[in-house]
């Protein structure tokens, strides 16, 4: 979906195809026919953008098979779907039953990672509609922590130089301009944009900036005015932003809520969980840990890492930090001129939801990917962008 920013440009709504599970290019392109196409038409659009996710399988099918790479290019435009951004931050198993912290591998210290990315950034520029010059990818905030020492900071540093200069190779070969968001999350190397500043400018590459994620954001009590100031400052780009919320619990001593929370801990993904406390932020890896070890104060609020369905949050006396989301948006796109124009609605948890609340078909699904599409759409349009056809 586009819209028209007053100040003229364009801005691009997606949402990110990680929900789907596909490892393959068949699963690829499946997903397409069976996902997002039903998706556009319940939105009665001609044309829907999405955040595609090319898993290491299905990019390593499409980066050395050029007809393969038309054959996609054709099944997006065939479907009315249109491809500015991809998710690069899962490398494989990413529909796996058990995916926790494994998500975090291949890091930045590994080679792979370069390679993988690379690559992501020259399917992107193939797959770009004519019209549209510049692509955005986003990738994990370096490394998880445990792994992360000064040794790993240099290789991390030197990858990301060297991804830099291949994406000012690769525009000067195709005129294509593409960028990488480090995407700051809880627990990791960078888990706040704070974080993301001190090796962005090290950096050095306007190539190489920060993804805006605002469950993260919120899960670890970020003010999105100071955030996007500081970032902003630095001069660090915000090549895209992802639109999500977290779970927030108010009062998490109490048993109805703690009973409630205990429903969104689930074995399939990680759920860092963070409460804000006089000395600071506190935290546990794990929505699990904190509900059951005890090693999370709990007279102030928790929010956990949960991608809640941005239309939906949970019955009392749960809910979700929806406005985050929004307060962060307005900051975003709502100034004279937009600090990005790539914004990604990232709803992966579906299936990971309480049992009542998932999705029991296809068609369920491509009706709540829809009705968040519709809400982030609205809020778009309050902020007086203008959706194009």
């Amino acid at each position: 979906m586009r819209f028209r920013h007053p100040d003229g440009t364009t801005v691009h709504l997606a949402y990110c195809t990680n929900v789907h599970p596909a490892e393959t290019l068949d699963g690829v392109l499946a997903q397409l026919r069976d996902h997002c196409e039903p998706v556009r038409r319940r939105l009665g659009r001609d044309r829907l953008g999405i955040g595609l996710w090319l898993a290491r399988g299905a990019a390593h099918a499409l980066i050395t098979d050029p007809a393969a790479q038309r054959g996609l290019r054709a099944a997006l435009e065939h479907r009315g779907l249109e491809v500015v951004t991809l998710n690069g931050f899962p490398y494989d198993g990413f529909g796996d039953d058990h995916v926790k912290y494994r998500v975090y591998r291949p890091d930045w210290t590994d080679p792979e990672r370069l390679a993988h990315t690379t690559d992501l950034a020259r399917l992107l520029a193939v797959l770009l509609p004519d019209d549209v010059t510049e692509g955005t990818i986003s990738t994990l905030p370096l490394a998880w922590r445990t792994r992360f020492d000064p040794r790993a900071a240099a290789s991390s540093r030197a990858a990301l130089t060297t991804l830099a200069q291949r994406l000012d190779a690769l525009e000067e070969l195709t005129g294509k301009s593409i960028s990488v968001g480090l995407e700051p999350e809880p627990g990791c190397a960078v888990e706040t944009t704070a974080d993301a500043i001190g090796p962005l400018t090290a950096i050095g590459s306007r190539r190489i900036g920060v993804c805006v994620d605002t469950c993260h954001l919120a899960t670890s009590f970020e003010d999105p005015a100071t955030a996007l100031a500081r970032l902003t400052a630095a001069g660090v780009t915000i090549a895209k932003a992802q639109l999500s919320a977290a779970l927030h619990a108010e009062e998490p001593h109490l048993p109805e809520v703690r009973t409630a929370l205990a429903a969104f801990a689930e074995p399939r993904f990680l759920h860092q969980t963070r409460t804000r406390t006089a000395a600071g932020l506190r935290g546990t890896d794990d929505l699990g840990e904190a509900l059951t070890q005890d090693t999370l104060p709990d007279g102030a609020p928790w929010r956990a890492h949960f991608h809640i369905p941005l239309h939906a949050p949970p019955a009392p006396p749960l809910t979700s930090t929806l406005p985050v989301l929004r307060d962060t948006l307005g900051r975003l796109v709502g100034p004279a001129v937009p600090l990005v124009r790539h914004l990604e609605v990232e709803t992966y948890t579906w299936q990971a939801l309480p049992a009542g609340a998932r999705p029991r078909n296809r068609n369920q699904l491509a009706d709540g990917i829809a009705a968040e599409l519709t809400l982030a759409r609205d809020l778009l349009a309050g902020l007086g962008l203008k959706e194009l056809p």
